[in-house]
C-alpha cells in the first residue's frame, strides 16, 4: 500500500494504526483494520475540511477593511507577494481565475480585477481553490519562514558586487561581445516556490555552458547512470575545459568540459529517440529544459547558433579527436551531434526562468512550480556532485573550497548555483575573468556564504556566527516571547499579524509581567494597539508585577490618542459584562489580571481571534 501522511495531530493510536498498514500487504488487511481506516480517513478529511474553512475565516478577518467589511485583493496579493508568492505562480492559477470571472461579474467595475474589493463569501469563494497553499504561506511554513529578511541581505549583496567593475565580455563571436557588460542580475527560487528576483533578470541570454548539468541530467533519466558513465568520466580534469584530452580509459572526464557535454549530447541524439530527426531532438530537449524551468519561457537564438558553429574550429577538433579514440556510440553522425550542442548551447532564457531550473534540481527533481518530478533523486544527486566538482571550469576546486556548493558557469555569464533543499539562484553578469567566470557572480557567491551558513560544512550547530534563513523565527518559547514584545515595541503591525497567524499565544508576557499590549501602549504605537484588541481578543488590562496596565503606560508616556482608545475599549468591556454578552476581545468568564499568559480569550472573542493552527 501506498504510504499515509498523517497530520501532526492525529492521535498515536491512529498513527500505529497508519504504520500498520503501510506494512501490511493489500491482501492482508483485515476487515476489522479496512473498517478503522476508513474510520481514520473520514476523520482526516472532516478535519482537514475543518480547517481549511478555518483558515479561510481567519484571513478574511485578519485582511478585511473594518469600514466596509471587504478585503483590498491589491493589498492581499502584496501580502503574498512579500512572502515570496507571485501572482503569476501556477500554483493560485485557480484563484487568480476567480478574481477575473469575478471581475467580469461585477461588469468590469474596479480598474483591474487585483484591486478588487471582495466581501467575505466572495473573498473566500475566490481563495478556497488555493487555500493550502495560502495558508502555508501565511502562517510562514515555507522553507525560509521570514522571506522579506533574508531577500533584503541578498539585495545588499547585490548592490555590493554591482560596483564590481573587472572581467572582460566574451568575444569569441560578435553576438556575445555586443551584450551591455553593465547588465547584472539575481533570481531566487526556493523549494516551495518562493520567489525574488532584483536587477536585469527578464533579459534574455544563451544558456551557453549552464546547459550543461540539464542535457547530463537528462541522460541520466532516459540512459541510466551506468550506461551514461560507460562513454563520460566522473573526475575533474585539471585542465582548460576546452583541451584536447581524455581521461586514461580515452573517455572525456567529465560532462561539464566540452567533450564531455558533445559526448552527452551524442548519446542523447543516437541512444535516446534514434528515429527522432535532428529539429524534433531538439524540440524534445527544450521540453525537457521547460519541465524543469516550471514551464517558463525558453527561447532559442539562432544567430547564436550559427556564431557558434562558424567559430567551431575547436570543438570540432574536439569531435574528431574522439572520434579517432572510438569515444561515440555505433551509427553516431558526429555533424549532427556538433549542431546539436550548438543548438543546445543557443537556447535562450532569463535569470528568473533559470532560478527555477535551480530550484528543481534544489528540489530533488521536483518543480517547485508544478510540483511535477522531472528528475529522480538520485539522478539530481549526480549532477550535484559534478557540478560540485567540476561547474566552474578550472576555478572548480577554489570555488568548492570557499563557496562549498554545486553550481554552474558560463561564457554568457550566468553562475547556476544550488543549495541543496533550500533554493535555486542564477547570477548574471557578461564580464568574465580569466577563467571564463562571472566575476560578479562569483563575487556574490562568496559574499553569500560569508552571510549565511550556506557552504556545505559550515556547522549548523556550534561556532557560526552566520545567519540561517531556514531557522523559524521563534523556535522556542522564549524567542518567541522576544520576537512577540519587540515588534510590539517598534510598531510592527506586520510582524503581530504574522505571529497571530502562525498559531502563536498572543497574551504571552515577559518575566516582570508585561505584555505585547504593554509594549505597544508605552511607546505609543496606535495600530499595534487597536490590532491586538480587535482582532486578537487579548485582555485590555493586564498587570505586570508593578501592577501598572497598559492605559497606565500610555498615560505616563502621554500618549493621548492610546489612552483614549484603551478606556474606550474598557468602557465597551464593563458595557458587554453588564449586558452578560462577550462581544468585545474581552473574555468575561477570565480574570483581567493575566500577566502570566494565561487570559487568552477563548469565548466571546473579537473576529479573527481564533488562530489558524
Amino acid at each position: 500500500m501506498e504510504n499515509l501522511m498523517v497530520d501532526d495531530d492525529t492521535s498515536n493510536q491512529q498513527q500505529e494504526l497508519c504504520e500498520q498498514l503501510n506494512r501490511t500487504k493489500s491482501n492482508e488487511v483485515t476487515p476489522q483494520q479496512r473498517e478503522a481506516f476508513v474510520k481514520l480517513l473520514a476523520n482526516f478529511v472532516r478535519q482537514r475540511d475543518s480547517d481549511k474553512k478555518h483558515s479561510e475565516d481567519q484571513l478574511f478577518q485578519m485582511f478585511k477593511n473594518k469600514e466596509t467589511n471587504t478585503v483590498n485583493m491589491g493589498k492581499f496579493l502584496a501580502e503574498l507577494r512579500t512572502i515570496g508568492i507571485r501572482r503569476t505562480d501556477p500554483r493560485i492559477q485557480e484563484m487568480m481565475e476567480n478574481l477575473k470571472r469575478v471581475h467580469k461579474l461585477n461588469n468590469y467595475e474596479s480598474g483591474s480585477p487585483h484591486t478588487q474589493h471582495l466581501n467575505e463569501e466572495t473573498f473566500k469563494a475566490v481563495i478556497a481553490p488555493n487555500i493550502v497553499l495560502i495558508a502555508r504561506a501565511f502562517r510562514h511554513q515555507f522553507v525560509i519562514p521570514d522571506f522579506q529578511g533574508c531577500t533584503k541581505d541578498i539585495e545588499e549583496i547585490y548592490w555590493k558586487c554591482k560596483s564590481n567593475t573587472d572581467g572582460k565580455v566574451a568575444n569569441y563571436i560578435p553576438q556575445l561581445s555586443r551584450v551591455n557588460p553593465d547588465y547584472w542580475g539575481v533570481s531566487v527560487c526556493t523549494i516551495d516556490g518562493q520567489r525574488f528576483s532584483i536587477g536585469d533578470t527578464s533579459v534574455p541570454f544563451t544558456l551557453q555552458s549552464c546547459s550543461k548539468p540539464l542535457t547530463y541530467a537528462i541522460a541520466l533519466e532516459k540512459l541510466g547512470a551506468q550506461v551514461v558513465h560507460q562513454y563520460i568520466g566522473q573526475e575533474p580534469s585539471g585542465r582548460n575545459f576546452n583541451e584536447l584530452v581524455l581521461d586514461y580509459e580515452k573517455k572525456p572526464h567529465n560532462p561539464m568540459i566540452n567533450a564531455g557535454a558533445i559526448l552527452t549530447c551524442s548519446l542523447l541524439k543516437t541512444l535516446v529517440h534514434p528515429e527522432m530527426t535532428l529539429a524534433e531532438k531538439f524540440d524534445y530537449a527544450q521540453t525537457w529544459f521547460s519541465r524543469m524551468a516550471g514551464n517558463e519561457p525558453l527561447g532559442f537564438n539562432n544567430a547564436v547558433f550559427l556564431s557558434e558553429r562558424e567559430a567551431a574550429d575547436r570543438n570540432y577538433a574536439l569531435g574528431f579527436y574522439m572520434r579517432e579514440h572510438k569515444c561515440y556510440p555505433e551509427k553516431s553522425n558526429l555533424r549532427e551531434c556538433m549542431d546539436f550542442y550548438f543548438q543546445i548551447c543557443s537556447m535562450e532564457a532569463t535569470c528568473d526562468t533559470l532560478s527555477v531550473v535551480a530550484a528543481t534540481l534544489a528540489n530533488g527533481g521536483i518543480c517547485p512550480l508544478t510540483e511535477e518530478r522531472v528528475l529522480q533523486s538520485e539522478n539530481v544527486r549526480d549532477v550535484l556532485s559534478l557540478m560540485h566538482s567540476c561547474g566552474m571550469y578550472d576555478f572548480s576546486g577554489q570555488f568548492a573550497f570557499k563557496v562549498g556548493l554545486p553550481a554552474k558557469s558560463g561564457v554568457c555569464g550566468g553562475v547556476m548555483l544550488v543549495i541543496p533543499n533550500v533554493m535555486g539562484m542564477f547570477m548574471w553578469s557578461p564580464p568574465l575573468d580569466p577563467l571564463g567566470n562571472s566575476c560578479r557572480g562569483v563575487q556574490f557567491c562568496k559574499e553569500l556564504v560569508e552571510v549565511f551558513n550556506f557552504h556545505l560544512y559550515d556547522n549548523i550547530k556550534h561556532g557560526s556566527n552566520k545567519k540561517d534563513p531556514r531557522r523559524h523565527r521563534y523556535e522556542t518559547k522564549g524567542l518567541s516571547v522576544v520576537n512577540l514584545l519587540f515588534s510590539a515595541a517598534i510598531g510592527d503591525v506586520t510582524a503581530l499579524r504574522r505571529h497571530k497567524l502562525s498559531g502563536m499565544d498572543i497574551t504571552l508576557s515577559d518575566y516582570d509581567g508585561r505584555t505585547a499590549l504593554h509594549l505597544a501602549s508605552a511607546e505609543g504605537h496606535f495600530e499595534c494597539v487597536r490590532f491586538l484588541l480587535e482582532h486578537c481578543g487579548v485582555p485590555h488590562d493586564p498587570k505586570d508585577r508593578w501592577g501598572n496596565r497598559p492605559v497606565d503606560e500610555a498615560e505616563t508616556f502621554g500618549h493621548e490618542d492610546v489612552v483614549a482608545l484603551l478606556r474606550q475599549w474598557e468602557e465597551k468591556v464593563l458595557k458587554a459584562k453588564s449586558c452578560g454578552t462577550g462581544e468585545t476581545g474581552y473574555n468575561s468568564d477570565q480574570d483581567s489580571d493575566s500577566s502570566s499568559g494565561k487570559g487568552s480569550a477563548k469565548k466571546g472573542t473579537a473576529p479573527g481571534s481564533d488562530i489558524l493552527s
